[in-house]
């Protein structure tokens, strides 16, 4: 779970990179808070997800991690593209980036219950 976390981690700085390249380059800033939730909950976060459960890998065993893992991942990358979408437009699509973003925000809960027990004094 640690190297997907990483990796996904990885793709998502590339493209949030090129997204400020993009921008810098075309003068367009429309999408800054695209660029930014690619940065931070798609770079940052998953990247510290991953070091979470390298050094923790009991952590990463539990079924509560996969959980994480499994709603966090898809539910992160509608929000982007429905994010994406908005900003470009696409109003009809807030509720699909609304319900996404509640999603994510459940799989935020389920990393910090399993932060909570793996950390605890008998971790």
């Amino acid at each position: 779970m640690s190297n997907w976390f990483l990796r996904i981690a990885v793709l998502y700085l590339i493209g949030g990179i090129s997204l400020g390249l993009y921008m810098a380059a075309s003068g367009d800033h429309v999408m800054h808070p695209v660029h930014a939730h690619f940065n931070l909950l798609g770079f940052v976060l998953m990247m510290l997800f991953g070091l979470f459960y390298r050094a923790l890998p009991a952590a990463a065993d539990s079924k509560l991690a996969l959980a994480h893992f499994w709603i966090y991942v898809p539910a992160h990358f509608v929000q982007m593209v429905t994010l994406f979408l908005f900003y470009r437009g696409n109003a009809a699509l807030e509720p699909v980036l609304a319900i996404s973003s509640m999603v994510v925000g459940v799989a935020i809960l389920c990393f910090a219950v399993v932060v909570w027990k793996h950390t605890g004094g008998a971790a």
